[in-house]
């Protein structure tokens, strides 16, 4: 008999101390990714049709999750991924991995998702506070290259690292979701923008 993924999860959840599913997490998640991608509100997106396009029932859900915005700052968390390892070797280097990493395959979803949330971010302060929280980590890995290379003299002393990061993202982030300018090519996009925001930052 194959067991559906609903009672995979429940199995998964018995005797204490047992690890959920991974593959129900992954099916849930991807039930948010699909839902905001096709244009839902976040505000209109019930824990109900999560569920039914999961193939979950709601106790699944949430067991994993409190409520529902819980569960879309994961889903945002799951589809960003992490920030890439970085070698330290050069600040350039450095800059063109976290930049390149900005522009991953899923950029392109992301763009249309982040649409659909960001009215409810500026709405809720909690949500503003929570998103803040998500990006955070990938500015502080820049900050931090940043910081060294002017540690090293390989950048202005007095450079701004707040506006540098602000060049280096913003441009970064209006080319990945809302393709601003149809002019820049994708090609070296990562390569171009480093280039151009060090002219102005080296020592």
């Amino acid at each position: 008999m194959t067991l559906s993924v609903d009672v995979v999860a429940d199995q998964d959840r018995k005797g204490p101390g047992r690890p959920r599913s991974a593959r129900v997490d992954e099916a849930i998640v991807e039930a948010v990714f699909e839902l905001l991608s096709a244009g839902q509100s976040a505000d209109a997106i019930s824990i109900e049709a999560v569920a039914a396009k999961a193939g979950v029932g709601k106790a699944t859900i949430y067991r994993r999750w409190p409520n529902k915005e819980a569960l879309l700052i994961d889903a945002v968390l799951a589809m960003k991924g992490p920030p890439p390892e970085l070698r330290g070797e050069s600040v350039r280097d450095d800059l063109i991995t976290l930049v390149a990493a900005m522009r991953n395959k899923r950029m392109a979803q992301y763009g249309k998702v982040a649409a659909c949330l960001m009215p409810e971010v500026f709405k809720s302060p909690e949500m503003t506070r929570v998103y803040q929280g998500i990006v955070e980590p990938r500015r502080e890995a820049m900050r931090s290259v940043l910081r060294r290379g002017i540690a090293l003299g390989e950048l202005r002393a007095d450079l701004d690292v707040e506006f540098a990061l602000l060049a280096l993202m913003g441009p970064t982030l209006a080319q990945s979701m809302l393709r601003w300018n149809p002019n820049i090519p994708d090609e070296g996009f990562a390569e171009n923008l480093v280039d151009f925001v060090l002219r102005g930052a080296r020592a």
